[in-house]
């Protein structure tokens, strides 16, 4: 990838660099990390569109590229040319969108990359093809939050509406995914966690109860029960998103009341099914469930997720059944919650055990007001670099010289946001 040269960018490092001029090194560590996604994984490409690599794996994934330039939205807002290449990066994803909307990551061309012998409708353009919710989410989540940071709306052009067309679709189809679904994945000689059950299907769940169906999580690892709560409660975000955007920019009533008649039938369910009595914590939501009474209680440490509820926007922080929930996924109950010598926080089954992430801590300081609970985390941070002045994705709660994914852009841009947040610099969500 060719490094890009951005002036704004520069002159942010240097202003956080300023505020933060009492601890050289997690200033240096946000000059490492802010500038390491544009240096490392970002290619323009020449029909206009930006390509963008996780990292250490040369395919771009929907969501993690998402993640990858949020932070540079506060530059888009006054540097066009960052703004094209998020432009860019946007027309993209839809193109992918529309083109197959169950794949989580592309390849840059037509290449035959990637998994190509799982058991689904692969195509030589598509690296995997694990159907994920949040992939479809966060391009949604992405054009919405370039207009209010821009005031641009060329994004919303004919490839956004035929992806946009896929989406509600595919978020339809899947309500009754059990007997209208044509979805399939089959991966072999593979952990449990990266191949669905009964065929191809995944474990069976309730039909037309307003949840959407998924089959793999965030962390791309296996759904234990279809309805992925996290997920759900994202899409009823950017659905909402949808409704605004269709009403203001494209004046288009019917897509604004398609788009509130699923985001209310998504909420309805998510209240009805995923709201949990905890005996220590009181009403909290559930990580998973199937509609049959049966739920997982726990949360991942990739996005979105319980912790970052109020994040994507969802529910506010202060929200009762919200903290509620945190207090719960932040203790022992969650059993991906570690705690340990050097840190303590939420893990993954998709990484070893006693491993957490520095996404989730950095989720953590972005789901909280208190300033200090901020600087505390990104002491957290700053401390379990392993050495590398970058972030990885999971460390060792005793050992932070011990972890997964030495190149991870994604969380080098979410610790970046944190700082930012951290020193009065955000994302606009309205």
């Amino acid at each position: 990838m060719a490094q890009q040269s951005f002036a704004s960018v520069q002159e942010m490092i240097t202003k956080v660099k300023d505020i933060l001029k009492d601890d050289p090194k997690l200033g240096q560590m946000f000059e490492n990390c802010f500038a390491n996604t544009l240096n490392t994984t970002v290619k323009p490409m020449e029909d206009g569109t930006t390509f963008v690599i996780t990292g250490d794996i040369p395919a771009m994934w929907l969501r993690d590229s998402v993640c990858q330039l949020r932070p540079y939205l506060i530059l888009a807002q006054n540097d066009p040319a960052v703004a094209d290449l998020i432009q860019g990066l946007i027309e993209r994803q839809f193109r992918y969108i529309a083109a197959d909307c169950y794949a989580n990551a592309f390849n840059e061309e037509a290449n035959g990359h990637g998994h190509q012998q799982d058991a689904t409708d692969m195509k030589p353009f598509v690296w995997e093809r694990k159907y994920e919710i949040d992939s479809l989410c966060f391009p949604l989540q992405f054009s919405y939050l370039f207009w209010k940071n821009t005031g641009r709306t060329a994004q919303f052009n004919e490839t956004w509406r035929k992806g946009v067309e896929e989406i509600l679709r595919v978020w339809r189809v899947e309500q009754a995914h059990e007997e209208n679904s044509p979805y399939r994945f089959g991966r072999v000689n593979c952990p449990y966690t990266d191949t669905l059950s009964r065929d191809g299907k995944g474990a069976l769940v309730k039909s037309n109860i307003g949840l959407t169906w998924s089959g793999f999580r965030p962390s791309d690892d296996a759904c234990v029960y279809g309805y992925l709560v996290p997920s759900n409660m994202f899409a009823c975000v950017v659905l909402g998103y949808l409704e605004e955007i269709a009403q203001t920019v494209l004046h288009d009533t019917d897509l604004a009341a398609r788009a509130a008649a699923l985001r209310k039938e998504i909420d309805d369910g998510i209240s009805q099914y995923a709201v949990l009595d905890h005996e220590k914590y009181g009403k909290v939501y559930a990580y998973e469930v199937d509609g049959f009474g049966q739920y997982n209680v726990m949360d991942d440490a990739n996005l979105p997720s319980l912790l970052s509820i109020p994040y994507i926007g969802y529910r506010s922080e202060d929200d009762t059944l919200y903290q509620n929930t945190r207090n719960m996924i932040l203790s022992d109950t969650n059993p991906y919650y570690f705690s340990g010598k050097c840190a303590k926080g939420i893990g993954s089954p998709h990484t070893p055990e006693r491993y957490i992430w520095h996404i989730s801590l950095a989720m953590q300081g972005l789901t909280t007001s208190s300033k200090e609970a901020k600087r505390e985390l990104l002491e957290t941070l700053k401390n379990t670099d392993g050495g590398k002045g970058l972030m990885h994705e999971g460390f060792d709660v005793d050992d932070p010289t011990r972890y997964t994914r030495e190149w991870f852009s994604w969380a080098n841009a979410v610790f970046s946001e944190l700082v930012l947040d951290y020193c009065g610099y955000r994302v606009k969500t309205k």
